[in-house]
């Protein structure tokens, strides 16, 4: 069996060169892989692409990516759960390149943990970035266009169990649930002001950037590709793709809508039922200790 085709070569684009010309493109968490990826295919279009991350190695990484696909590059310093922060952040990319065209909202926190395990803080933080950070990079971006008068298009990038949940991940599904929710609000909230929102969702794309939980899953799978229905895992390139489309003028009529991008991965369901293991057992956890619970 063959699986779905490869994609077009690296450094192939999807829509036509110069499309983003001069138009700035705000992406947060641009410095680390799939961040990375987008930020790069908007540079590949001609935008003038500004990284945002609390990291200043991920903010050396994201603009040498945009460098090296012959984008303009402005890092900024910016944590996303300090409304503060972002406003500072919209002013400095204004003053470089004028007011962000995109916004690409990346930036989340996640990590495996039985919700027993689960402190408060670890709840708070993951949900604090993912969700609120979200809608308050959203919220700038709106302000600011609709005082001005001008279109924009926002993406945040989601994650399939807003749909299905998430075991294991009960406060990044529960957050993303939320984004996912955000994206069809708002999108009909900004529309009449010329404002488009979209979320993208990504699938499998294994970069040098995973975690060392993500990894640690992939290594214990013998072979990766025939666990999805593609039999093959995604690309980045197609990830930075899809991006690029659906914040194009060729995607104007598209708003309030949710694009997976996984090879049909998350709707694959089995004829039978295999058995049912714990999160626990999953993650090779010892037996809940009610006196070692995190509080």
């Amino acid at each position: 069996m063959p699986g779905l085709p490869e994609p077009p070569a690296p450094g192939s684009t999807a829509l036509p060169p110069g499309t983003f010309d001069g138009v700035p493109v705000l992406v947060t968490g641009a410095g680390t892989g799939l961040g990375k990826a987008i930020a790069a295919e908007f540079a590949r279009l001609g935008a003038a692409v500004v990284v945002a991350s609390r990291s200043q190695e991920h903010l050396d990484a994201g603009t040498a990516a945009v460098t090296e696909a012959g984008g303009r590059a402005l890092a900024v310093t910016c944590d996303i759960r300090e409304p503060e922060q972002i406003a500072a952040a919209f002013d400095a990319v204004e003053a470089a390149f004028g007011l962000p065209g995109v916004l690409v909202n990346n930036a989340a926190a996640n990590f495996p943990v039985p919700a027993e395990d689960m402190s408060p803080n670890a709840w708070r933080t993951v949900v604090d970035i993912t969700l609120n950070g979200t809608f308050f990079c959203s919220r700038e971006f709106a302000r600011r266009h609709i005082v001005a008068g001008t279109p924009g298009s926002i993406i945040d990038v989601g994650a399939s169990y807003a749909w299905t949940g998430g075991p294991g991940f009960a406060h990044s599904a529960a957050a993303k649930a939320g984004v996912k929710n955000m994206v069809e609000t708002l999108a009909v909230e900004w529309g009449p002001y010329g404002i488009a929102v979209n979320g993208l969702v990504p699938g499998l794309f294994p970069h040098e950037d995973m975690t060392a939980d993500i990894q640690g899953n992939l290594d214990r799978t013998s072979d990766k590709d025939v666990c999805q229905p593609a039999l093959r895992v995604g690309r980045l390139r197609e990830l930075g793709w899809a991006a690029t489309f659906l914040a194009s003028p060729y995607a104007r009529f598209i708003s309030g809508h949710v694009l997976v991008v996984d090879g049909a991965n998350w709707q694959r369901r089995m004829l039978t039922n295999s058995p049912v293991v714990t999160v626990r057992d999953q993650m090779g956890r010892p037996p809940f200790d009610p006196d070692a619970r995190a509080r």
